[in-house]
């Protein structure tokens, strides 16, 4: 019997080696390259290091990104769209595949697991819509060739109310969205909401519906004078040099 066991022990051993090796090779894919950066940012690997990153630092898959509370941090990956991180973010790419000939391989999964982002479709986006994904812990948003706002606010305590704030007043816990151009598809177990450029849309958790706001929930994007906006952001108009900034106004 021992003399059995030993192949099958040795079979499953390697087996099991092989496996970590895959996993280890998908999660260290680079993804992006960090941009701009107006403060630290750090990336927690899967294999649970933390490492520090700079301008023109490589993102993998697998990496949580964190900012800090003063650091916006724009993200260019391979496929030329952008992801830029507002301060106390915690943003996880979990998984981002693209080979211009391989368009059948295209993958786009991240989640973000607290505050605020700005996304630009790239490449991958515009060919192959449905495999990107936007995770959030109050709902999923899908793209149709979009550049959004979505920003996601923890509860730091259990909520009163879990309606839509109203203009004025701060910003409840749950998933906020802005369109700025294109479409986007919020979705969660409880039903599904389109939005179009210049509608805000919220969620508070998977157990209500993404529901349109009639107005701006208050939820601007403004990027710090050490930022150059760049062709694809939402400020174009507005020339080289001048500091990004994208204020919400319901069209």
């Amino acid at each position: 019997m021992t003399l059995l066991k030993k192949p099958i022990a040795t079979k499953a051993l390697l087996w099991l080696a092989l496996m970590c090796l895959g996993a280890h090779a998908w999660a260290g894919q680079v993804a992006g390259t960090v941009m701009q950066l107006s403060g630290p940012l750090m990336a927690k690997k899967a294999d649970g290091k933390v490492k520090i990153l700079a301008v023109k630092s490589e993102v993998e898959q697998g990496d949580t990104l964190l900012t800090e509370k003063e650091t916006y941090a724009l993200i260019k990956l391979i496929d030329n769209s952008e992801i830029t991180l507002k301060p106390n973010t915690s943003f996880v790419i979990e998984q981002f595949s693209y080979a211009a000939e391989q368009p059948d391989d295209d993958h786009a999964i991240f989640s973000l697991l607290k505050g605020g982002l700005r996304s630009v479709t790239g490449l991958l986006g515009k060919r192959n819509k449905e495999r990107f994904e936007m995770k959030t812990p109050a709902a999923t948003i899908g793209i149709r060739g979009t550049t959004f706002v979505a920003n996601y606010v923890a509860p730091s305590v259990p909520p009163l109310t879990s309606a839509p704030p109203s203009a004025g007043q701060g910003l409840a816990p749950g998933l906020y969205v802005h369109v700025i151009d294109g479409l986007i598809q919020v979705s969660n177990p409880a039903g599904a909401q389109s939005f179009a450029p210049g509608q805000f849309g919220f969620t508070p958790n998977f157990r209500q519906p993404p529901v349109l706001l009639p107005v701006n929930p208050g939820m601007p994007f403004t990027l710090p004078p050490a930022f150059v906006a760049t062709s694809s952001g939402a400020s174009d108009a507005a020339g080289p040099g001048t500091p990004a900034t994208i204020d919400c106004v319901v069209r």
